[in-house]
């Protein structure tokens, strides 16, 4: 940042919290061999997307312990986990290795782990007993900063205290767990639901994404939209990751495949003109202290600044080459 000029971060949210910056993409992987492979391909992108370890449906039965071992170790590896953007789904509530995986994963690799991934709640208090828990671990081991906190909305339970849930300490994102929403269902649901078209257009699915969004954005956390299953077809892809963010509203998506990764980030990231413009207007503001002006015959102020910052910011982690004087003032 240039000298002598306000950053938005420090005028933008005086008394309020301000809005995550979470890459658009967030890839699941299940062993040691594909999180090493996703992490070596997140070398060479950047950190354009996250990566999630998965402790639940990755870890084979019986060997939950030695999977979240396996798991901290590729955590604390620097030379891998180059970013540090590198988080772990852990097992749920109801699971009896769902402590120890924390008890794993924060004791061994509290500072380095990015999140934790919390599947399958009932209710806003199978999340709060699971974020105590995390608590107390982090108190146990002196680790001071305060772990984020990602929650899956895949029950009639959750999407009923979807709010509540997204107001929990530390939860930054709420995302849509569309299988498990749809086999809740009791075969109430077609089975077409679960992709595309059919996945935005049953009225039941479409409300619990509408739902789950709205808790998201309304609590100030990033709503993430559920998996594609289509792994060849990467205009398939695409299709459906601009879908969720332009007409419901989620800001990133859930990838299990390498090759939906690319697709995914570039459906949500925000248009070269509206970062130009975003770039333009917040210049203005800041060479103003922040006060209203005028840009191409509009007002703006505040509000609207806020609006443009957190857009620049998602074109930032999406990997977009941003205009130099944008880079040099706001991410320097």
């Amino acid at each position: 940042m240039q000298s002598g000029h306000l950053h938005p971060a420090d005028v933008l949210y005086q008394g309020e919290k301000p809005f995550p910056a979470l890459s658009a993409c967030e890839h699941y992987a299940g062993n040691e061999k594909l999180i090493r492979k996703a992490l070596q391909l997140q070398l060479e992108l950047g950190p354009i997307f996250d990566i999630t370890c998965d402790c639940e449906d990755g870890a084979p039965t019986g060997q939950e312990q030695a999977h979240a071992e396996m798991v901290a170790s590729v955590l604390n590896d620097a030379s891998a986990n180059h970013f540090g953007r590198l988080g772990a789904r852990i097992h749920d509530v109801t699971h009896p290795h769902w402590r120890q995986d924390l008890e794993i994963i924060i004791g061994h690799a509290g500072q380095r782990v990015a999140y934790i991934v919390l599947p399958k709640p009932e209710s806003a208090v199978d999340v709060r007993t699971q974020i105590e828990a995390l608590d107390e671990l982090r108190r146990q081991h002196g680790i001071e900063r305060k772990i984020p906190v990602h929650v899956l909305i895949e029950t009639h339970g959750a999407l009923r205290q979807v709010w509540d849930i997204a107001s929990q300490p530390h939860v930054e994102s709420i995302d849509f767990g569309l299988m498990d929403f749809v086999s809740g269902h009791h075969g109430a649901i077609p089975g077409d639901a679960m992709r595309s078209p059919g996945q935005f257009e049953h009225p039941l699915v479409a409300r619990a994404k509408c739902e789950i969004a709205a808790a998201a954005l309304g609590s100030g956390i990033v709503p993430a939209h559920n998996v594609t299953t289509e792994l060849r077809d990467t205009d398939v892809v695409w299709q459906d990751a601009h879908r969720a963010r332009r007409q419901f509203g989620f800001l990133r998506m859930w990838s299990i495949h390498p090759s939906q990764i690319q697709p995914i980030v570039d459906a949500m990231r925000p248009g070269f003109d509206e970062v130009s413009e975003a770039t333009a207007i917040l210049i203005s503001a800041q060479n103003t202290h922040w006060g209203p002006i005028q840009h191409n015959g509009k007002l703006h102020d505040r509000a609207s600044y806020r609006y443009y910052w957190e857009l620049l910011q998602r074109a930032k982690v999406t990997g977009m080459a941003l205009p130099p004087d944008a880079l040099s003032r706001f991410f320097n």
